[in-house]
């Protein structure tokens, strides 16, 4: 089952979550500017209601380019008015610039040297109104804002991932099993994505759960509850950052570097306070590397053979420029802030909620109640 722990305290705030153009706004950070020449063109563009895929597909269908043709960074929420960059091939410059549709806007065409592909992004820029907040809980808000900006917040995988139901990493388990069948690659390896992520989340709940408990206990009754040595547990409680660093934990520079063991705890936990590295968990698969000493035992106990080439992914991640503002008179309260790529805006606002979202959303008007 899939398990989620909180690193916040305060009481889960009653909040609704409009997933729609005025109050979900997405802008795509793009890794690199166009160059100006080049076989192919990137197109900004602003869309509203359309998945990428969806936008994708108007643009095949209305000036005839090949969807395999389309490039684009990352996938784009469907429910929100979102900027983000297409590639096409050059010759379709005439047809772009007379290309028109009530949900698509293109904003500028340039040209570029490579097609536009997954992953070239440095992240995304959001927008987000919450409505129906009472003052009181404005206030837990900008409390959990201010935390937010010191420590950060965890990185888990959205409820995006995991389908309507919350069961595709059930499904690739069956699959796995032998106990059912899974039509097209595609859809295997989706599931199957679902299934390393699922995972990752509770290994992260765990993690978290762990630094409650030895930040709140003692270590004797800590070390009792969690079964880690009593003596490292003393040593990792004088860390200052919430979440805690265990011998063996597989560090990574933050945004981006490479991936090394924590040896020395209390070292590698400054540079984490510091927003220097952050710890990464396991995305299993034949070629992951995993953790060792105390971290890598804990990290076993979510470990399966996956067939897939496997991962890390950060545990942690330290969104900027996150910042609140309370309309009282509309007991609204609007959001802002930055997320690196892979991350998700969904998560951080149910940490600051300390409430899960759900896949689905209300009948007439595409809300989603959070904490009833």
């Amino acid at each position: 089952m899939l398990k989620r722990t909180f690193f916040l305290t305060h009481a889960p705030i009653n909040a609704i979550f409009a997933q729609n153009a005025k109050d979900f706004v997405v802008e795509e950070i793009p890794l690199y500017e166009p160059s100006g020449s080049g076989d192919h063109l990137f197109a900004r563009i602003r869309k509203k209601g359309l998945s990428t895929w969806d936008a994708a597909q108007i643009f095949s269908e209305k000036i005839g380019v090949k969807a395999a043709d389309i490039g684009y960074a990352g996938l784009k929420d469907k429910n929100a008015m979102t900027a983000q960059t297409f590639s096409f091939p050059k010759k379709y410059r005439s047809a772009l610039e007379k290309f028109d549709d009530k949900n698509i806007k293109i904003l500028e065409i340039k040209e570029h040297n490579n097609k536009l592909k997954i992953g070239h992004l440095k992240g995304n820029r959001f927008f987000v109104r919450l409505k129906k907040v009472r003052e009181i809980d404005s206030q837990k808000i900008s409390a959990a804002i201010d935390v937010i900006n010191k420590f950060g917040a965890p990185n888990f995988f959205g409820f995006q991932r995991f389908g309507r139901d919350m069961d595709n990493y059930q499904k690739a388990r069956e699959f796995l099993d032998g106990k059912s069948k899974i039509r097209g690659k595609k859809m295997q390896k989706f599931l199957i994505s679902a299934l390393q992520s699922a995972n990752f989340n509770n290994w992260l709940s765990k993690r978290i759960e762990i630094s409650h408990i030895i930040n709140n206990f003692s270590p004797y009754e800590a070390a009792d509850e969690i079964k880690l040595d009593e003596s490292l547990i003393t040593d990792v409680k004088k860390q200052s950052h919430f979440f805690k660093i265990i011998d063996g934990d597989l560090m990574c520079h933050y945004p981006h570097g490479k991936f090394y063991f924590a040896e020395d705890t209390s070292a590698e936990a400054a540079r984490f306070y510091a927003k220097q590295t952050a710890p990464t968990g396991a995305l299993c698969g034949f070629r992951s590397l995993f953790a060792r000493g105390a971290a890598g035992e804990i990290e076993s106990e979510f470990f399966e053979d996956i067939p897939a080439g496997g991962d890390r992914r950060y545990a942690w991640v330290f969104p900027q420029d996150l910042s609140g503002e309370y309309i009282a008179k509309e007991a609204h309260y609007e959001l802002a802030f930055y997320l690196p790529k892979g991350s998700y805006a969904t998560t951080l606002l149910e940490e600051l909620l300390r409430s899960e979202l759900r896949a689905e959303n209300s009948d007439e008007k595409n809300l989603s109640k959070i904490a009833k």
